[in-house]
């Protein structure tokens, strides 16, 4: 008695393996979405955009010095910026 099989196309032998890959891939990315939205990010995916260590109010004073190195602010600009930066 001959065993009757239902043929299977090919292509599901190259979708199924790609199908569960992708399915990980959105797993993991929801997983550390989730993470990131309780504040329990790993480090190396911030939302900063600043280097470690370096806050933005110091890059910020940095540039603002090379505006008043080039003379693009005068004295009086200069302190007030930074004034308000050091706050």
């Amino acid at each position: 008695m001959p065993q009757d099989w239902w043929p299977m196309p090919w292509f599901g032998m190259i979708f199924g393996p790609i199908i569960m890959i992708v399915f990980l891939v959105i797993a993991v990315m929801l997983g550390l979405a989730l993470m990131r939205a309780f504040g329990m990010a790993p480090p190396w995916w911030s939302h900063r955009s600043d280097p470690p260590g370096q806050e933005s109010g110091g890059r910020a004073l940095e540039i603002l010095e090379e505006c008043f190195a080039k003379g693009e602010i005068d004295k009086e600009e200069f302190a007030e910026k930074k004034r308000l930066l050091s706050r």
